[in-house]
């Protein structure tokens, strides 16, 4: 018997633990009895804890994977609402239809001459009104032609012109001193063409600029010469000096810091010309005319000329050329007119320019009626 007692197995109660009803009776593992009253208590105790631990009746609840989708739903609406109703090419003219007033950028200083104290003098124009021309391409061009940019002006103003431009010159010399050696052509910019105005005995350079040249002489400059030495400029009323991007395209030095006047920098060239003229002629009133707007000389892939605000030869694109004129201008207290912002202007170039660079007919006569309006803008009652 003793034997049969010791190969019996135990009984074995098995748990199941994910059974939320399934407690741990501490009595059965202590061998304590289960019919004590402090065991019954606890079990009193936890079946307490059972009931708060059950299921109660849910209410709603959000679940993250709805939001994170319904997020992503709404950020592709957005990107195709704004793809469908973004990047609508706006013209120019668009955004100026829709602004009230007008917006004016130019850079126009339309400045009087005036005497030693400060005050106005009129255009005298009881014997007439007479303006000389200094410049190259755009008043040169079709010199003897009613189309002429000078006669234009001649015609419109019932003035008499004298237009000594010539086609290929410039304003930034090439050296400080006049050298047949360095530049010929050097003759013809506007401070030497100053100092013949004012018979200074620089008569020489030309005829040796002439004789070096020869063939590659330009046609117009022995006419702008002899003019420029017929002219009485005691009857000149106006001095009107227009040079267009030439200099730019050429990549010629603009400025200096150093030295306003140095003769070999676009706008110091145009400063000791302005003094020369003042010094000289102080009842004449000079307005200086900008260039007008011209592309570079760089084609893109279309074949179309590149913006003049992007590509540089050397120094600066061409509006910064027009800005440090102004400047000069303002600094030398003479009339500036802005071509470039308020005339012939990057949007509407194409159809003033027979080239990158040349006006047409059309483009001259823009040119012709802004000279007119600064002009005549202090003889209006």
């Amino acid at each position: 018997m003793e034997k049969e007692q010791a190969n019996n197995i135990p009984d074995i109660d098995i748990i199941d633990l994910d059974d939320n009803d399934t407690f741990f009776d501490e009595s059965s593992l202590t061998g304590e009895n289960d019919d004590s009253p402090e065991s019954d208590t606890e079990t009193d105790i936890n079946d307490e804890d059972s009931n708060s631990n059950a299921p109660q009746k849910k209410g709603f609840r959000l679940n993250i994977h709805v939001i994170l989708l319904a997020s992503v739903l709404i950020v592709i609406c957005v990107v195709i609402f704004r793809f469908k109703n973004w990047g609508q090419f706006i013209s120019q003219e668009e955004i100026r239809d829709n602004i009230e007033g007008t917006l004016e950028n130019e850079l126009d200083l339309i400045l009087p001459l005036t005497d030693e104290s400060g005050r106005i003098v009129p255009l005298n124009t009881d014997d007439g009104l007479s303006i000389v021309f200094f410049g190259n391409s755009p008043l040169a061009d079709d010199r003897d032609s009613e189309d002429n940019l000078a006669n234009m002006i001649g015609e419109m103003a019932n003035a008499t012109v004298y237009n000594c431009s010539v086609g290929s010159s410039y304003l930034a010399m090439e050296s400080q001193s006049f050298s047949t050696a360095v530049q010929p052509l050097d003759a013809y910019t506007l401070y030497w063409m100053a100092l013949l105005a004012c018979k200074a005995g620089n008569d020489w350079m030309f005829e040796e600029a002439e004789s070096v040249l020869g063939e590659n002489m330009p046609a117009d400059a022995k006419t702008a010469v002899d003019t420029l030495r017929s002219i009485d400029f005691n009857t000149v009323d106006v001095i009107a000096i227009l040079y267009d991007g030439y200099d730019y395209l050429a990549g010629h030095p603009m400025y200096s810091d150093q030295n306003s006047t140095d003769i070999t920098q676009f706008t110091g060239n145009l400063e000791a010309s302005i003094d020369v003229f003042q010094k000289n002629f102080p009842h004449i009133r000079i307005i200086v005319m900008s260039p007008p707007y011209a592309f570079s000389n760089e084609l893109d892939e279309n074949g179309d000329y590149i913006s003049s605000d992007i590509v540089r030869y050397g120094w600066d694109v061409l509006s910064t050329y027009v800005i440090k004129e102004y400047t000069s201008c303002a600094s030398k207290q003479v009339t500036f007119i802005d071509n470039l912002y308020g005339t012939i202007t990057e949007d509407n170039a194409k159809e003033y320019l027979i080239d990158n660079l040349h006006l047409n007919v059309k483009g001259r006569k823009e040119i012709a009626e802004r000279f007119l309006y600064a002009l005549n803008y202090f003889n209006r009652e």
